[in-house]
Protein backbone atom coordinates (compact mmCIF):
# COMPACT_ATOMS: atom_id res chain seq x y z
CA UNK A 1 0.00 0.00 0.00
CA UNK A 2 1.02 3.80 -0.82
CA UNK A 3 2.32 5.84 2.30
CA UNK A 4 -0.60 7.86 2.21
CA UNK A 5 -3.52 5.04 2.02
CA UNK A 6 -1.08 3.60 5.43
CA UNK A 7 -2.21 7.05 7.26
CA UNK A 8 -5.97 7.66 6.29
CA UNK A 9 -6.05 3.29 7.53
CA UNK A 10 -4.61 4.66 10.83
CA UNK A 11 -6.69 8.05 10.90
CA UNK A 12 -9.78 5.79 10.53
CA UNK A 13 -8.69 3.04 12.73
CA UNK A 14 -7.89 5.89 15.76
CA UNK A 15 -10.42 7.75 15.58
CA UNK A 16 -13.08 4.73 15.43
CA UNK A 17 -11.17 1.73 17.33
CA UNK A 18 -8.27 2.63 19.32
CA UNK A 19 -5.81 5.50 19.85
CA UNK A 20 -2.96 3.35 20.38
CA UNK A 21 -3.56 1.21 17.19
CA UNK A 22 -0.73 1.54 14.25
CA UNK A 23 -0.45 0.28 10.43
CA UNK A 24 3.37 -0.59 9.16
CA UNK A 25 3.61 -1.87 5.11
CA UNK A 26 4.52 -5.63 4.55
CA UNK A 27 8.53 -5.86 2.96
CA UNK A 28 7.69 -6.87 -0.64
CA UNK A 29 3.82 -6.78 -0.32
CA UNK A 30 1.74 -4.11 -1.86
CA UNK A 31 -1.64 -4.98 -1.42
CA UNK A 32 -1.62 -5.57 2.09
CA UNK A 33 -0.39 -3.61 5.93
CA UNK A 34 -0.09 -5.11 9.21
CA UNK A 35 -2.56 -3.46 11.89
CA UNK A 36 -0.56 -3.67 15.68
CA UNK A 37 -2.10 -2.58 18.91
CA UNK A 38 1.13 -0.78 20.95
CA UNK A 39 3.37 -3.78 20.19
CA UNK A 40 1.16 -6.53 19.76
CA UNK A 41 0.42 -7.77 16.18
CA UNK A 42 -3.48 -7.44 15.53
CA UNK A 43 -4.29 -8.59 11.74
CA UNK A 44 -3.37 -7.72 8.26
CA UNK A 45 -5.63 -4.95 6.15
CA UNK A 46 -6.01 -6.14 2.26
CA UNK A 47 -7.06 -3.23 -0.21
CA UNK A 48 -9.46 -4.93 -2.76
CA UNK A 49 -9.74 -2.58 -6.11
CA UNK A 50 -11.70 -4.81 -7.88
CA UNK A 51 -14.30 -3.96 -10.69
CA UNK A 52 -13.25 -0.07 -10.06
CA UNK A 53 -14.54 0.23 -6.62
CA UNK A 54 -11.97 0.37 -3.94
CA UNK A 55 -12.36 -1.19 -0.27
CA UNK A 56 -10.15 -2.45 2.79
CA UNK A 57 -10.83 -5.55 4.36
CA UNK A 58 -9.49 -6.23 8.18
CA UNK A 59 -8.31 -10.18 9.10
CA UNK A 60 -7.81 -11.10 12.70
CA UNK A 61 -6.95 -14.31 13.51
CA UNK A 62 -8.13 -15.12 17.46
CA UNK A 63 -6.60 -17.58 19.05
CA UNK A 64 -8.75 -19.92 21.65
CA UNK A 65 -5.43 -19.52 24.16
CA UNK A 66 -5.95 -15.58 24.11
CA UNK A 67 -9.99 -16.00 25.22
Amino acid sequence: MKPEEIRKLEAYFKRNINPKITIKARPKKDESAEVYLEDEFLGVIFRDDEDGELSYNFSMAILDIDL
